[in-house]
């Protein structure tokens, strides 16, 4: 029997490595002609990480991990607060070295007869530039997008218009026509890499320049989530798109490393509540507010009068990100009076198990940052959702969620975190109520999306053909 190996190359970013992980996992479990090694880079904000991937080693008998050595000069930290991209693709490409010296070694290391061969390499959105490797070495490459195809059809699109116009992108610009979406698409939605003169928008260009070089494209939606945009790659121009979502991580395992303390605590209190009358705050693992905007979403929260669980992340007087379930420190930001009055009625956690509790039949809406790993879940689980969009590439996905597809209630759609706005407790407050509407429009919707999302994944689903599609490009048939 043929097999071949495969080796994965994800983004050093919590969401890149646990979507690159699963959808491995799944590509094993699918057909055993295949392993999987996957290269690892210094993490740069998923501290649990080695703690996942050690319990995969015991469970995964064909996924295999490589530690690269560190780099000797990372890119220096205040770039990553002018340009979050261009610091991450520069940290990046000081690892292809390193990852050239892996590859090599894995090659040589397979020059008996009987040994898998490679069968190529799996690349994320940063990690294109990484295609010269692939190239040297004679593989061919696949990018695995973590996002999903409407985000895909402006990265296509971005060489054309730079080679016409050559500039960022500006606010006063008219709104966008691209082929992924129906609607035209305002700059003030797309993500802020676009605009940004420190690097980010050349970034981008980079990156975007590399993606018709890929044998083929793996997105993390399905067909019936997306069927304007899945459709619009099909001009001749693009390489092979197999969409292979939802890819999630459904047993939570991935933060199995995180606070269990508040783990316990937060399932017992949605076990107490009645069914779907739980609105869920959470906004992903960069997502912080400062102290006024604190202050709005408590009043928000007490204005609607909804059950709550808030996930709320500060940030230390260094900088750093925290989670916060302190009674004393809360008290000295939120309104006063406030954790007294909510009694049994919310609950305040610095992190949460957020794919269990969108799983739990208490959890009746959901605040969101438009992540799209946040969006895949909350769509699995039929929870429906307000957006609050924060940073790369939310904005647009909140866009297409609210004005494409008519699966979540627009709180905003091109909030930025560093733009300085405060959301009021007025707006917070209306959101909160139309997504927890029991019979609205949006609830129909995503209950009815949910339910074609797990049949994707499902023998002879959408899903589930597009993967058999790409296995037979990467080990033909004879």
């Amino acid at each position: 029997m043929k097999k071949a190996e495969l080796v994965f190359v994800p983004t050093p970013a919590a969401g890149h490595c646990i979507s690159a992980i699963e959808f491995a996992k799944r590509l094993i479990h699918t057909d055993d002609r295949f392993s999987v090694t996957i290269l690892q880079m210094r993490s740069l904000l998923n501290p649990h990480s080695d703690i996942y991937n050690k319990s995969l080693l015991a469970s995964e008998t064909r996924l295999h991990f490589i530690d690269l050595p560190p780099i000797d000069h990372p890119p220096p930290h205040d770039l990553f607060l002018k340009s979050t991209e261009h610091y991450i693709l520069l940290f990046i490409e000081s690892y292809i070295p390193h990852v050239k010296d892996a590859i090599t070694h894995l090659i040589s290391s397979r020059s008996s007869p009987d040994s898998v061969p490679l069968a190529g390499l799996v690349l994320d959105f940063f990690c294109l530039p990484m295609i010269d490797v692939a190239n040297q070495l004679g593989l061919p490459s696949y990018l695995y997008f973590t996002s999903g195809a409407g985000f895909l059809g402006l990265m296509l699109s971005l060489p054309t218009r730079h080679s016409q116009i050559g500039t960022e992108f500006e606010d006063s610009d008219p709104d966008l026509g691209l082929p992924s979406f129906v609607n035209p698409v305002p700059v003030r939605v797309l993500p802020e890499a676009v605009s940004n003169k420190h690097g980010g928008y050349a970034a981008y260009i980079k990156v975007a320049q590399r993606f018709r070089e890929a044998r083929g494209i793996i997105v993390n939606t399905f067909s019936e989530l997306e069927p304007y945009a899945v459709e619009s790659f099909a001009d001749g121009q693009t390489p092979p798109v197999y969409t292979v979502g939802p890819v999630l991580d459904l047993g939570g395992q991935a933060h199995s490393g995180s606070d269990r303390v508040d783990h316990s605590k937060i399932m017992e209190w949605l076990d107490a509540q009645p069914e779907s009358s739980v609105v869920f705050l959470c906004f992903g693992s960069m997502g912080t507010f400062d102290a006024p905007q604190v202050r709005e979403i408590a009043l928000g929260l007490e204005r609607s009068g909804h059950r709550f669980l808030w996930a709320l992340r500060l940030l230390r007087l260094d900088g750093k990100l925290r989670g916060s379930s302190d009674g004393t420190e809360l008290s000295e930001i939120l309104p006063e009076g406030f954790l007294d009055g909510i009694g049994e009625r919310g609950m305040i956690c610095g992190w949460a198990p957020q794919m269990e509790v969108l799983a739990h039949k208490a959890i009746g809406g959901f605040v969101s940052h438009c992540g799209w790993n946040s969006i895949l879940e909350s769509i699995w689980n039929s929870v429906p959702m307000a957006t609050w969009p924060m940073y790369a590439e939310q904005q647009l996905n909140a866009f297409g969620l609210v004005k494409e597809l008519g699966l979540a209630v627009e709180m905003r759609v091109d909030y930025r975190l560093r733009g300085g706005e405060v959301v009021i407790a007025e707006e917070i407050d209306g959101a909160i109520r139309c997504v927890m509407e029991h019979d609205s429009m949006v609830r129909k919707k995503v209950k009815e999306m949910g339910e074609m999302s797990r049949r994707a994944v499902m023998e002879g689903g959408s899903s589930s053909n597009s993967l058999g599609r790409l296995i037979a490009d990467i080990i033909p048939i004879d």
